[in-house]
Parts: structure tokens; sequence; C-alpha cells
């Protein structure tokens, strides 16, 4: 049918081969084509079999982010590149780069999270994507980013929009409204689209804080899901592939390294001790190690309050999904938190947790972290939820303190006796009184009188 267009159509013609390609050659170079002597590999004739599928819809795809090739099959292309989409399967999609005219330049795999529809506003260099005012605020108070940098975000609070301004070192955060496809800061000025609202008011002043808005937020460029879309499905790759790098952490059941994989893209690599099997498929490098000796360095001891907040959050929001799953952490400390890039927190070392069918887990077990541990815990070996809160309060200390020691100058057997007396810490130099609240619910007496992480998670969020 199409070559019958093409004949009773001549003016198709042209838009078939901007699209789809030129079946007789276009002069473009192409990663598909054989290598001149009249053969082609397997490989080849794979992605030529792609080449020949349609897309699955006329959208163009433009590239957020550079991205190098790490196997067969994969295209390298720069920021600013488009791609019309063969296969979205997965994390790693089948695209075709094209050139400005449709004309196709070449096929493979590219990730997923490194493309925006084009014409769409996830396209544009200042949207963020669904973001918390702790998680902008991260951002633009990067030292990267000047006086009036700024970014478009989707609330998590109502998925309304919001526009985040960085003044004065600070962050401020407008409401952007929407009524029957208007956008507006106010309702005498209405816009038809976000882009129109950002182009105005960075020539416009935005109130009277904001003169006018400056550059685009930097962005981090994300990492695709897995090494390359080659190794998806592995699950053991050859050791020689990896090089072993520093110590970055020691638990009861394994070790973990900083190591790279072949030499390019940095990975955590897990030791094992005693030949224990690891269990779980998903295993992430955590750029900045644990929570403790971060807040104890350079970097960490420089964090506003905004930053320590949205880290104690990020815990809780951690904690809380335990919760949910009637799982609990026994070992809960600055010490066994994990800080990423862009100050990314997910707590770690599950090594004493434990699924509990009944409101409380009872343990002989006198391995125990005296000064984080809830007196139940420590006189009963009773655990829970609860108790797990109670420890919480402790690691807020220790954000709060930047990695001080809890209990300073106390042993373990003085601790015990002074929280069972009433004697709780005093709040730490500069702790607003609203976090001082928030750690003295964590250490009530009664378990059950103790709050919960999902209350801990909604209050540092809106604090």
């Amino acid at each position: 049918m199409g070559d019958t267009l093409k004949k009773g159509c001549p003016c198709l013609r042209t838009l078939c081969e901007r699209l789809f390609g030129s079946s007789k050659g276009d002069g473009v170079e192409n990663r598909d084509d054989n290598d001149g002597t009249g053969e082609s590999s397997e490989r080849d004739e794979g992605i030529n079999a792609v080449s020949n599928l349609q897309p699955v819809e006329s959208t163009i795809y433009t590239a957020m982010w550079a991205f190098e090739a790490r196997a067969d099959q994969e295209l390298s292309f720069q920021e600013g590149d488009l791609f019309n989409i063969i296969d979205r399967s997965g994390d790693w999609w089948t695209a075709r780069k094209v050139d400005r005219h449709g004309r196709m330049l070449a096929t493979g795999v590219v990730p997923y999270n490194y493309l925006a529809r084009g014409e769409s506003v996830a396209a544009q260099p200042w949207y963020f994507g669904k973001m918390n005012r702790f998680e902008a605020s991260n951002h633009l108070l990067a030292p990267e980013n000047d006086e009036g940098a700024f970014l478009v975000r989707l609330s998590e609070k109502d998925d309304g929009y919001v526009l985040s301004v960085k003044v004065d070192n600070k962050v401020r955060h407008f409401k952007i409204h929407q009524d029957e496809e208007q956008f507006y800061m106010d309702k005498s000025e209405n816009f038809t689209s976000l882009i129109d609202l950002v182009d105005h008011f960075k020539s416009y002043p935005l109130g009277t804080s904001v003169e006018r808005l400056g550059s685009t937020c930097a962005r981090k460029e994300p990492k695709p899901q897995d090494l390359s879309h080659s190794t998806v499905d592995e699950w053991e790759l050859p050791k020689e592939q990896f090089t072993l790098g520093e110590q970055l952490g020691s638990g009861y059941f394994a070790d973990v390294h900083r190591g790279k994989w072949k030499n390019r893209i940095n990975v955590a690599i897990k030791v094992l001790k005693n030949n224990e099997a690891i269990n779980h498929k998903e295993f992430q490098l955590m750029e900045n190690g644990n929570l403790l000796n971060f807040l104890r360095g350079p970097e960490g001891g420089s964090l506003d309050l905004v930053c320590l907040m949205d880290m104690a959050a990020q815990v809780a929001d951690g904690m809380a999904y335990l919760e949910s799953q009637n799982s609990i952490h026994r070992d809960l400390a600055a010490r066994n938190v994990l800080v990423g890039e862009d100050y990314i927190c997910k707590v770690a070392d599950f090594g004493l947790a434990r699924v509990i069918k009944e409101p409380f887990y009872t343990s002989a077990d006198r391995k125990i972290p005296f000064k984080w541990c809830a007196p139940e815990a420590i006189s009963h070996g009773r655990f829970s939820s609860k108790s797990d809160v109670w420890s919480y309060g402790v690691l807020l200390y220790e954000i709060m303190t930047y990695g001080g020691v809890p209990y300073p100058a106390y042993s373990n057997h003085e601790v015990y006796n002074a929280i069972t007396t009433g004697y709780r810490m005093p709040a730490p130099p500069k702790c607003p009184e609203y976090v001082y609240e928030i750690m003295l619910s964590c250490w009530r007496d009664a378990p059950e009188d103790r709050v919960s992480f999902n209350f801990l998670k909604y209050k540092l969020e809106n604090v």
C-alpha cells in the first residue's frame, strides 16, 4: 500500500523518506550499513531487522542529556538529539535517531530516562518533574547555581505546578495556578502555557522579591537502571570486568567497596563474609558513604537546616515503608543510613532486621546498640516499630549535631538508668524547638504513646 501511495501521490514520497528513510539511501551515514564487503554481521542483521519496524507513534523525543553507548546495539547521542521510538519495553527503548528533517541517522537502544517528548513541558530544561520543596532547595542551592536560578516542578502535595527561585542564597516557592487552560501567578496576567509564563518572567519582575528569572537550575544526569541494556537479565558477570576500590563500609554479613565496571562505570561491590548468600537483586552505589561520616565531613558539616530536615524526612519515609511491611530494623542509627548524590538517603544494614507477625519481637541477643535502643528493648529484649521510633529520635539528634555522639560521657549502664528515671538528652545547640519536640515525641516512655513513622514523615516534610 505504501508503494501505491508513493506512485499515486508523489508528494508523499518525500514525507515517507523523511520519516522512515529512503529505501535507496539518502547519503546519510547510518550505523545500520554494512562494511562495504557485501557481508554483514549478526549484530548488523539484528539492527537492520529493528530498523524495518515502524515507530510506535510519530511523536519526536528529545535527548535531555548526552549518553555514551556501553554495549553493542546501544546508541551514543548528544543533548538535543531527536528520536522516533520503535519499542518502549522496559527501561531501554529501541529508537531511531533522526535529524531535524525527520531523516533516519541510526537505530539502536537508548535509556528511556534520558528522553522527553519533544513538544511537552518535560522537554524544557527548567522542568524537574514531581519534587518536594526540600529537593528543589537542594538543587537550587548547589554552588553552580547563581542568583535567580529557577526550576518548575510538580508539587507532591496537590500535583500543581510550582516555580522555585534562588533569592539571596535562599529558595522561594511560587504557586502557579491553572484555570481553564490558563496559567497565572495572579489573576492580572494569564498565559496559555507554562512556557509562555516562564518566558515572561525572564524579562519582567516576579513580585517584589525577584527582579527576573535567571538561568535554568543546573540538573544532574540521571543514571540508567542497569549497567547496560545487555546486562538487564544477567545477574552474573565475570569478576574480571570489575575493579575493587576503597572500602566504604562493613557489616555483619559483608564489606562494601567502591568499584568500577569495565573501568568506566562506578558501582558498589559487596564482598560477602563466611560465604553468606546475597538474596537481593538490586544493589546501588551511594557515593557519599554513611550518614554519620558524611555529617562529620566538610560537605555534611556545611548543610543548612532545610537540607538536614530533608534527609531526616527521607529516613522517616524509608522506615514508614518498613513499618507498613510489618518489619523492624532494630539498629537504626546514622551509621546505618547511606547518602547518595543530591543527598538522597536510604536506610541500610538489615543484619538485625526482622519481619514480625505480632506487635513486638522478643530477642535474647545482648549485642544491641544501647544508646540507640528503647528502654523496653534493653530490659526485656522487646522490639517493635515503636522501639525503632525511639532509635529514630536518637538519629535525629545525630543529624542536628552533625554526627555528635548521643549521651556523651555516659556508659551503656548509665544511659539505661538515666532514661528509665526520666532523663532525656537536651536540645542540641541551634536546634529549633519544633525539631526538639519531634525528638521528645520519639522518646516517650510507653511505646504506644510514641508517634508513627508516617507521622514523622509528614511533620518533617511540612516544617
